[in-house]
């Protein structure tokens, strides 16, 4: 599809969005306030990938939060990606523009047609396409598309888990990593794993990872970090050689009635990682979207 389609799409969705909730819809761009951003000839070619989890962990009944609801939280992170995004491309000279944004889920919808404005989400900028009007309008078009994500997930209530585990498995090198490219894979999860069909098992070594889980590990006291070393207790290694890939894993979020919780689900994580010879990638917890901005845009526009 070409960007000048996707820009047609772009208003329609605007429009939509507006029609549905005011309040909630993408901004215009005013090209007035639009900063001016030194160019720059050594800016990598960025790959960044979006991973969302859509579990139950975004239902606003199940977790309410009366600060910010969780999906409201995921919608700034995608906001600050996309806009990162955006000024890397705008700080690169234009022979030297060939980068790429993406967004998955895991497993993909059943609604066909939101299938098709995720497509939307696939984009690829080089000389021939990277006129301002178009890479400033990654973001309205992430805010519009993703908001209609997570506003479908919630109103159909049916959460079957994510598969990140199998998604590490069997997708990751085939839809996450371009040569010459600097890949980044942005995961928005709470840091718990489970999906009805990738519940596998090898001695303590798990494709999932659930509140239960924990406490029925005896992971919920004060020698957690010894029981996991001495039992081996972690995710099934899926990956030995991703060496080529960064991870940024936002919105991790542990159950408060176990105090070990966050620190059993980080160790999870970063055994995890470092078994995929993940060299290098950040874990960050549930913060509020105006505080996770800078953390999002210093690791993406890192020199």
């Amino acid at each position: 599809m070409t960007m000048k389609s996707r820009f047609i799409i772009i208003a329609i969705l605007f429009l939509v969005a507006c029609k549905d909730d005011k309040q909630k819809a993408p901004t215009q761009i005013d090209s007035k306030n639009i900063e001016t951003i030194k160019l720059s000839s050594k800016k990598p070619d960025l790959n960044i990938s979006i991973l969302l989890d859509l579990s139950d962990r975004i239902n606003p009944k199940k977790y309410p939060n009366p600060t910010m609801e969780y999906f409201e939280r995921d919608l700034g992170y995608i906001n600050s990606i996309a806009k990162s995004f955006e000024l890397h491309i705008r700080s690169k000279r234009t022979n030297k523009i060939n980068d790429h944004i993406h967004l998955y889920i895991d497993p993909e919808p059943s609604d066909s047609n939101l299938n098709e404005k995720i497509e939307l989400l696939d984009m690829t900028f080089t000389k021939n396409n990277a006129k301002r009007e178009y890479i400033m309008q990654t973001s309205v078009l992430y805010d519009s598309i993703s908001r209609l994500i997570y506003k479908s997930a919630i109103n159909d209530n049916n959460y079957i888990g994510s598969d990140l585990w199998s998604f590490f498995k069997t997708n990751v090198e085939d839809f996450c990593i371009e040569k010459n490219h600097r890949n980044i894979l942005v995961i928005l999860t709470d840091g718990y794993l489970y999906h009805k069909d990738s519940k596998l098992r090898e001695k303590n070594q798990t494709s999932y990872l659930r509140p239960q889980d924990i406490k029925n590990f005896k992971l919920n006291t004060s020698n957690w970090k010894t029981t996991i070393e001495t039992k081996n207790y972690g995710f099934i290694s899926t990956k030995d050689s991703l060496q080529d890939l960064e991870v940024l894993i936002l919105g991790i979020n542990p159950n408060p009635k176990n105090p070990y919780e966050q620190d059993v689900i980080l160790q999870y994580w970063k055994n995890w990682l470092n078994s995929m010879k993940i060299k290098n990638f950040q874990i960050k917890t549930a913060i509020l979207p105006a505080n996770m901005d800078k953390i999002i845009k210093d690791y993406i526009l890192k020199k």
